[in-house]
């Protein structure tokens, strides 16, 4: 069903030029997503192929605690397309797309088809999906899933079928198998149901039962994963705390809300503005709910207690409804070929900020040209390389030895991006075990006379310092490179003084 509020006032642009403007408009917006999709793998995309990497019997081992599917897919597609940086975004880029279209379909049954299609432009230019779209983690694979129970969301208001209930609660349980945290999103969608749903009051409880059910049946298999998390969560803490900027970059779109609201008053100005309608219709209200309740969650928690999830990405989860609101805002304006103006340079103007980054070509910090320099350097002579790992939870566990740091998941980047000299891992922070580790390798490299390199994050910088400082007796260290913050040092034996002889005065 389509939104009631078509407008009566006659197009000025033909139907026909009028959708291949929009689809044309839609399809730039998608290809921003590709500027990076040649990109080197960031540290968490290195993870996600070393779950893969040894095979499908050996993923669910590797990657306890959390679900797997997404491992299986990602292992799936390799099998077809091979594991270059490109063939392993595949599947994410094609799951938003998805994403995509069950937005769009969504916001068909909300509003005008030409609103529907600016909801899933704004959706596609939002700096949190265009990172999500090509990340070789199952983000993409969560937005289909938040979208697929939208839509069924949404079909619900006025289809009494048990059948869709059941297929709403199997959606919005599928939303915890590719990201635990977008279980913040639930709320939204049980209060949205309530608001939505049209329905004698046996009809209403009728489905409702048979969504829970559904839903809680679905759910079982990531009830422990909920519980670990949950157990383990001081040691998965890494953001800093969260800002409002950030807040409000968010759901301004990284502020280019301006141009809304310039549109919004050139349609005052030309009485193109619908103010007639309740500010916050059951449209508005669902929206908001979408988009409001899982930002306002994370960002609370982030604020007010020490567990910082308010990241980019964990944004994911409410960047649907977002989309949805900036829709339901512009249906007030009831002039279509003001829609679609204000839907190009939405576009123009979201191209032009992203090809004026000097990042837009990247897609995260990437160990690659590091471990590469350190590589060409060490393999000269077998060197062994200090590196510290980026991974919150090294800092609580023991570390690796010997050829287990090539195969471990807390040195991820390894996995893709290899090092062919031997590896000693050590932990994020300058603890106990970073302490104890690094101090039996200098006491050995220092009797051998050993040349040895370290290649350390800036997270990691005091374990260098560390590291320099109680190495500086017996080598002398010299940079040899740094790459988006994660440096390569080389630590080279001083020369052996020889004493002098001692001279026997005569007579």
């Amino acid at each position: 069903m389509q939104g009631s509020n078509t407008s009566t006032t006659q197009l000025s642009i033909p139907t026909r030029l009028l959708d291949s403007i929009y689809k044309l408009a839609l399809l730039a917006s998608i290809s921003l997503w590709l500027t990076a999709i040649r990109a080197p793998l960031w540290l968490d995309e290195t993870h996600s192929f070393f779950v893969i990497k040894a095979g499908l019997s050996q993923i669910r081992s590797r990657m306890l605690p959390l679900p797997p599917p997404y491992a299986y897919i990602l292992w799936f597609s390799t099998k077809l397309i091979g594991t270059s940086e490109v063939a392993l975004r595949v599947p994410s880029i094609l799951a938003m797309l998805g994403a995509v279209y069950l937005l769009y379909r969504a916001a068909l049954e909300l509003f005008d088809r030409d609103i529907a299609r600016i909801a899933a432009v704004v959706f596609c230019l939002h700096p949190v999906v265009m990172f999500a779209a090509l990340d070789v983690r199952p983000y993409a694979f969560a937005a289909l899933a938040i979208n697929a129970s939208i839509l069924a969301l949404v079909h619900l208001r006025h289809n009494d079928s048990n059948w869709l209930a059941a297929l709403f609660g199997l959606a919005a349980a599928s939303i915890a198998y590719f990201q635990f945290l977008f279980v913040v999103l639930l709320p939204a969608l049980a209060i949205a149901f309530l608001v939505i749903k049209t329905a004698p009051p046996k009809t209403f409880w009728r489905q409702a039962g048979v969504a829970f059910a559904t839903f809680a049946l679905a759910s079982i298999p990531v009830i422990p994963v909920l519980r670990v998390m949950f157990q383990t969560r001081a040691s998965h803490v890494f953001a800093s705390r969260a800002s409002w900027r950030d807040l409000v970059l968010t759901l301004t779109l990284q502020g280019l809300a301006f141009l809304l609201a310039g549109f919004l008053l050139l349609a005052q100005a030309k009485r193109k503005l619908d103010l007639r309608r309740p500010f916050l219709d059951w449209r508005g209200q669902v929206c908001a709910l979408l988009a409001f309740v899982p930002i306002l969650i994370l960002f609370g928690v982030s604020r007010g207690t020490s567990i910082h999830i308010f990241v980019a990405r964990y944004r994911l989860v409410a960047i649907p409804g977002i989309a949805l609101c900036w829709a339901w805002i512009v249906s007030r304006i009831t002039l279509p070929a003001l829609r679609l103006v204000f839907c190009l340079a939405l576009v123009s103007t979201a191209a032009y900020v992203h090809f004026r980054d000097p990042y837009s070509t990247t897609h995260g910090t990437t160990w690659k040209y590091a471990l590469a320099l350190a590589d060409r350097n060490a393999s000269t002579d077998n060197a062994p390389v200090l590196i510290c790992s980026d991974f919150h939870e090294a800092d609580d566990v023991p570390m690796p030895v010997g050829a287990a740091v090539k195969d471990n998941g807390l040195f991820a980047p390894l996995s893709y991006y290899s090092l062919s000299v031997p590896v000693v891992g050590l932990p994020r922070e300058l603890n106990n075990e970073a302490i104890r580790v690094a101090s039996a390798f200098l006491q050995d490299a220092a009797q051998r006379r050993q040349r040895f390199l370290a290649v350390v994050f800036k997270p990691s910088f005091r374990t260098l310092d560390w590291i320099v400082a109680h190495a500086s007796a017996t080598h002398s260290v010299r940079e040899l490179g740094e790459s988006n913050d994660i440096k390569v040092m080389e630590f080279t034996p001083r020369p052996q003084v020889s004493p002098m002889p001692l001279r026997v005065p005569r007579g």
